[in-house]
């Protein structure tokens, strides 16, 4: 699927909220764990493009599994059972992200029936106003993503030049290969061989290897899923949540100097962009939690000017330097849990 080390594949995430059912009609199921994915190739004029469904498991239990699919996502579906706190919930958070479009699917339990004026309505609240409503058709729904995927295709190819960001949410070894970590890769390119810088341990390594859909490959970029095989790491510098980038050069004989991919939090300021559905209001002392990039570090507010909080992280949050991403602000025993979200700055 690949040539030379260069790229003949395109990958869309999908974050989805809905049932397994729904998921198999559209791909097939690969990886079952905290997040369960479903996986569709096609190849067009030689270029694989396929289909990758995020939907997170025991979720409405735990918040951080749908935020962790919401944060890999470029695109969402929404499967409708009924109307209750949950959807709203999860409107949202899809609405606090930077997911613009997606699918919107009535699908009532047997026997039940579900006002789709009113879905539709919930959904212009929430400021999903893009988002399309289908029948659960598994066909329908994919050919869809795809008309989805060419809508993108402009942000992907941007979102595959800019700096390295990977995101990991598993680590272990392998015998006979060494530490490997998996996590997605939010933006940039990295190649076999690459440096590797580590956070927030701040170890370091270079890749060994790199598996993407099962293949080993020279290449992973922007969307992949990967399996990074890391030569001169210890298992003890990964974590659930940590973020590899490139090393930071600083070459005084060629004048070269190029920063890392991204910025070091332990106190931020962000002006919270409050959910539609949220009532409560963030005051001094309360503890809340950031999801970004994979990311779900807990916080608390030192102060309050408005719609502006200045937050002290308990570990440190990094922040994309280039083009950040709107962050997903909760606060696990409001409801809902979602608070809103915010572009975050350094405190000064």
């Amino acid at each position: 699927m690949r040539f030379g080390g260069g790229r003949v594949m395109t990958v869309l995430n999908v974050a989805m909220f809905g049932s397994d059912e729904l998921a198999k009609q559209i791909a097939k199921a690969t990886d079952q764990r905290d997040v369960h994915t479903y996986v569709h190739k096609e190849l067009t004029d030689g270029v694989a493009k396929i289909i990758s469904i995020i939907r997170p498991a025991r979720y409405p239990e735990r918040l951080r599994p749908l935020l962790n699919a919401i944060s890999a996502g470029r695109v969402g579906i929404i499967e409708i059972n009924a109307i209750d706190a949950t959807l709203g919930e999860v409107l949202v958070a899809f609405a606090s992200s930077s997911i613009a479009l997606g699918i919107a699917i009535v699908n009532p339990k047997e026997g039940e029936w579900i006002d789709q004026d009113m879905a539709q309505k919930m959904f212009a609240q929430a400021g999903l106003t893009k988002w399309q409503f289908m029948t659960p058709d598994g066909l329908e729904i994919r050919n869809k993503l795809y008309d989805l995927m060419d809508e993108i295709q402009d942000d992907l190819t941007d979102s595959a030049s800019s700096p390295l960001v990977v995101s990991i949410d598993q680590h272990f070894n392998v015998k006979g290969i060494g530490l490997v970590a998996i996590g997605y890769v939010q933006c940039g390119t990295l190649k076999v061989h690459d440096e590797l810088h580590i956070l927030p341990s701040k170890g370091g390594g270079n890749t060994k290897s790199l598996q993407v859909m099962d293949d080993d490959v020279q290449l992973a970029q922007s969307g992949d899923r990967v399996g990074i095989a890391i030569r001169g790491a210890k298992e003890d510098s990964l974590s659930n949540g940590s973020i590899i980038v490139k090393p930071a050069v600083d070459d005084k004989k060629t004048n070269t100097h190029i920063p890392l991919s991204v910025v070091e939090h332990k106190t931020s300021k962000l002006t919270l962009k409050t959910s539609p559905f949220q009532k409560r209001i963030l005051t001094e002392g309360d503890v809340i939690h950031v999801s970004v990039d994979l990311q779900f570090t807990v916080g608390r507010v030192k102060s309050v000017d408005g719609e502006t909080l200045v937050v002290e992280w308990d570990s440190p949050v990094y922040i994309r330097r280039d083009n950040p991403t709107s962050a997903i602000i909760a606060q696990l025993d409001s409801k809902p849990r979602i608070m809103g979200d915010s572009i975050i700055q350094l405190s000064e």
